[in-house]
C-alpha cells in the first residue's frame, strides 16, 4: 500500500539535505523565519506525530464513523493544499534548531522505514480506526499517510524560498 509518491517525496528531501552545511542549515531568511534545519526539524516532528496515529488507527476500530473536515475531505481529494500560503499553528513559532545534520538525516531515514512497515500494515489490519487531527477533525491510517506526503510537498514552496535566500547570502559551504 506504500504510495511510491511518499517515497519519491522523502528522497527529494533526504537527497536535498546533504548539500546543506550546518551552518546553512541554521540560517534563518529573516527574523521570524524559519532556517532550513528547523522546516526539516518541523517536518520530522510532525511526521512522527502523523505515524502514531497511524499505529493507533490500524489496532483500533475507535472513531471509524467519525469524518475530516470538508477541507480536509478537498486536500485528500486534490492531493495537496491549495497554493496559498497557511498560516501554521502558533507552536511552529518554537521549532528548536537542529542539534545536528545526522539528526535530520536520521529522523528522514528512519520516517521513510517506519512509513514502509506501517504501510503493509494498513493494508492487512482489520481495524477501520479513525484518530483526531488538530484541525481537521478525523483521519484513517491511509489519510494520515496520505497527509503525510502532501505535508511533505507543501512545504517545498518554502524550501525553495530558503534555498533562494541561501544562494544569496553570505553563508557558503565551508
Amino acid at each position: 500500500m506504500l504510495p511510491n509518491n511518499f517515497n519519491n517525496t522523502m528522497d527529494v528531501w533526504i537527497d536535498a539535505l546533504e548539500q546543506y552545511t550546518f551552518r546553512q542549515l541554521c540560517a534563518s531568511p529573516a527574523t521570524g523565519s524559519w532556517s532550513m534545519g528547523q522546516l526539516y526539524t518541523h517536518l520530522n516532528d510532525d511526521t512522527n506525530y502523523y505515524i502514531e496515529q497511524i499505529k493507533i488507527c490500524i489496532a483500533t476500530n475507535d472513531n471509524a464513523n467519525e469524518e475530516a473536515t470538508p477541507f480536509a475531505k478537498m486536500l485528500f481529494l486534490n492531493n495537496r493544499f491549495p497554493d496559498t500560503m497557511i498560516e501554521g499553528a502558533p507552536s511552529n513559532a518554537l521549532i528548536p534548531q537542529p542539534a545536528s545534520k545526522e539528526i535530520l538525516v536520521d529522523g528522514l531515514l528512519n520516517i521513510k522505514a517506519g512509513i514502509s512497515t506501517l504501510s503493509t500494515l494498513i493494508s492487512t489490519s482489520k481495524f477501520k480506526g479513525k484518530t483526531k487531527h488538530p484541525g481537521l477533525n478525523y483521519f484513517s491510517a491511509r489519510e494520515w499517510l496520505q497527509f503525510a506526503d502532501i505535508h511533505f510537498r507543501h512545504h517545498l514552496r518554502q524550501k525553495q524560498q530558503i534555498d533562494d535566500f541561501l544562494k544569496t547570502s553570505i553563508i557558503h559551504p565551508q
